[in-house]
């Protein structure tokens, strides 16, 4: 019986971090701008544009951008509020990078993020990360991610 419970308890916890993507991202995306920011990056303004234009799809169990399918991804959602974003992203130094929800036009106190993890993937020699596997909601129909520490905002496509 022990054992039973350890084992439930055990598949209780697995089932809190791997779920499908949330059904609210669920649709296309499409990359509209970037988002001015106080942040150092390790993109220029190049690899930053080229992105710009490009979708992002989420599907129930996966999430594409242009040729990129990570299928039944691992998926984290939690509520982040904007004291924490900000700690959690910005450096303690004023001459470091500072993020806030203000800068990135989030007029709420709180927001959910979503963590997509994924083996890593070449974007660019500087990056593993996938555009939008680490995103927040800023609003039904508009998610904000960052790239290299260089922020983004996608509108959902009809």
């Amino acid at each position: 019986m022990r054992h039973l419970f350890c084992s439930l308890v055990l598949l209780a916890g697995s089932a809190a971090t791997e779920q499908n993507i949330p059904q609210e991202l669920v649709g296309k995306w499409l990359i509209q701008r970037e988002l001015p920011t106080r942040t150092i990056s390790c993109w220029g303004e190049k690899e930053a544009k080229a992105i710009i234009g490009s979708e992002i799809e989420y599907t129930a169990d996966s999430f594409r951008w242009k040729r990129l399918v990570v299928k039944h991804p691992t998926v984290e959602v939690h509520v982040v509020s904007a004291e924490q974003f900000e700690r959690d992203n910005s450096s303690p130094s004023v001459n470091g990078s500072q993020v806030s929800f203000r800068q990135l036009g989030i007029n709420a106190p709180e927001t959910k993020q979503v963590r997509i993890e994924h083996q890593p993937a070449e974007i660019t020699k500087t990056t593993t990360e996938i555009p939008g596997d680490l995103l927040l909601l800023k609003n039904r129909n508009t998610i904000v991610f960052s790239v290299c520490n260089v922020y983004f905002e996608a509108k959902r496509l009809q």
